[in-house]
């Protein structure tokens, strides 16, 4: 009995769908709109993201060891900040690395390498360039740093310098940028969201409003609200169905287009890739939205003309 039924609301479900034609068109063009919204946010999500990550692997806490440090003391330092849990990793410049860099710094300063080359020794020290997970995270390394089992070797301090509280005020600046951009999208996506389904949902309450009569009838007669809701239900999915197709369709030529343009502007990332790299995840999210969204909207805007 329940297959019977279900087919009877699938069939009447889409002869609705393709009778009321101009009413299918306006709704399912409503709700593309809501799913390219939403789309167009899972899109905007990565960009920022992306952006945040760059600017947080540019930002790192530099340590400068003396000329006379001994190795085995920075190595085991490293791994004391290694283990804590606010660290991301830790890189070992040795004296030797840090000449070589300095000198392919100043290649073309003949002056300063001929002063460098009367030198008897190597007058930079070793270095570690620590990258914490959160740029708020820094202070605490910075802290730890300035204990005094960390910078000394015996009696001995070991740590030249550490450049977090030259840096301390544009660090503490980034961290705000960061953390107001992260809670503005937020709100700009939960706004944007609700906006989008609250249009969806009159849209189909239109849809339906024009079958009043029929639904009407259909109790009368003594229909079960579960098969005078079927249909309709049925319908909204069939609407949320296509209008995902379409929302699909319309972001392959627009993340093709845009996706020179924002790995140029971003450089990480690449629009159009990561619409193809993650498809199957936009592909559920689009078209379950599109489903669940049309199910639940003509399932709400039914209910008040099933009381007759």
């Amino acid at each position: 009995m329940w297959w019977i039924n279900a087919k009877r609301i699938i069939k009447y479900g889409s002869i609705g769908f393709i009778r009321n034609s101009f009413v299918s068109l306006s709704t399912i063009l409503v709700m593309t709109i809501t799913l390219f919204v939403i789309g167009s946010l899972i899109f905007i999500g990565a960009i920022l993201t992306t952006t945040l990550n760059q600017v947080r692997d540019k930002v790192d806490v530099n340590v400068y060891f003396v000329t006379t440090a001994p190795e085995g003391n920075i190595l085991s330092l490293k791994k004391s900040i290694e283990a804590l849990p606010e660290v991301k990793s830790v890189e070992y410049i040795s004296k030797e690395q840090a000449l070589e860099a300095f000198r392919m710094r100043h290649q073309n300063d003949q002056l300063t390498l001929q002063a460098l080359d009367e030198l008897d020794e190597n007058p930079l020290g070793a270095s570690l360039s620590i990258r914490a997970k959160e740029t708020s995270q820094y202070e605490g390394i910075a802290k730890f740093l300035e204990s005094d089992a960390a910078v000394t070797a015996g009696e001995t301090p070991i740590i030249e310098k550490i450049n977090f509280f030259q840096n301390k005020a544009a660090i503490d600046r980034l961290t705000r940028v960061i953390d107001s951009s992260e809670q503005f999208g937020l709100a700009i996506i939960i706004f944007l969201l609700i906006a989008s389904v609250m249009i969806t949902l009159n849209t189909i309450r239109l849809a339906i409003y024009t079958a009043r009569d029929e639904i009407s009838v259909m109790k009368l007669v003594g229909a079960e609200n579960s098969y005078v809701r079927g249909p309709f239900v049925f319908e909204g999915v069939l609407y949320g169905v296509v209008a995902g197709i379409v929302t699909l369709v319309l972001f392959y030529p627009l993340t093709l287009w845009l996706g020179p343009i924002t790995e140029g502007f971003f450089n990480d990332i690449n629009i159009f890739q990561y619409y193809l790299d993650n498809f199957g995840q936009i592909f559920l999210i689009i078209m379950g939205t599109g489903i669940f969204l049309g199910a639940v909207s003509s399932y709400l805007a039914v209910r008040r003309y099933l009381k007759v």
